[in-house]
């Protein structure tokens, strides 16, 4: 922290407890963590979709539009078991041909 005495640093703390309140701060830090477990759950299921695109299309000719297999849509949660805050995930269809 470079320059900063410990006076200065417990200073700075009682400024960011007077300006959001101890009962906000609790809040706060639950909410960036929600956020993180969010963030870090799509980036493995971005990971994983990718990986299994890359081997059906390495394995397998495309198959027409018309007989695209029907699949119920994915729905993205922000903390395991929690149903309340569930929404569908809306995904493009893939119709061109290459």
């Amino acid at each position: 922290m470079g320059n900063l005495k410990p006076l200065e640093i417990l200073l700075i703390i009682a400024v960011i407890f007077l300006l959001f309140g101890a009962k906000k701060l609790p809040d706060m830090a639950r909410s960036l963590g929600k956020s993180a477990r969010i963030l870090k759950s799509e980036a493995k299921a971005m990971k994983k979709e990718g990986e299994a695109e890359d081997a059906a299309a390495a394995a397998a000719a495309p198959a027409p539009a018309d007989q695209a297999p029907q699949t119920a849509p994915r729905t993205i949660q922000a903390a395991p078991g929690d149903v309340t805050s569930a929404r569908p995930v809306n995904e493009p269809n893939r119709t061109t041909q290459a």
